[in-house]
């Protein structure tokens, strides 16, 4: 029992790393996009890319080029995105297992943010993905 224990919780981790907000099923009100998705509006101009990791994860994966950079996913201020309410923006975390993008998006959509999506593969699967990531 011990063992089964230990292994869940080793796995738990192993899927978090980078991410201190386990992903809720609660989140799934927040529209997503891919990646080929994502990549087609940024080469168009037509999306602004939200970075929600902390300092490690963005030193260990980069960032999306271009994105805006959260000072903290708990406590960030409204004030870090752009004034117009209706830009495109696109929130992102670690991967699919961190949850600080959907809750970093909810945030701004209750702030009055009408045009706000998640990237469910952050970073993790930008670069999976062999898109450019920039260094911090």
């Amino acid at each position: 029992m011990r063992t089964l224990f230990l292994a869940s919780a080793l796995a738990f981790v192993t899927t978090t790393a980078g991410c201190s907000k386990a992903k809720d099923t609660a989140e799934a009100n927040v529209p997503t996009v891919s990646v080929a998705e994502l990549d087609a509006s940024l080469s168009k101009a037509a999306a602004i890319p939200v970075d929600a990791n902390g300092e490690r994860t963005r030193k260990k994966l980069g960032i999306i080029p271009g994105a805006v950079l959260l000072t903290d996913s708990d406590n960030w201020a409204i004030s870090e995105l752009p004034a117009d309410k209706t830009k495109p923006l696109v929130f992102y975390c670690a991967n699919t297992s961190c949850g600080a993008s959907h809750e970093a998006a909810e945030k701004a959509m209750t702030a009055g943010y009408t045009n706000v999506k998640v990237l469910p593969d952050g970073i993790a699967g930008w670069v999976k993905a062999g898109k450019k990531a920039a260094s911090i």
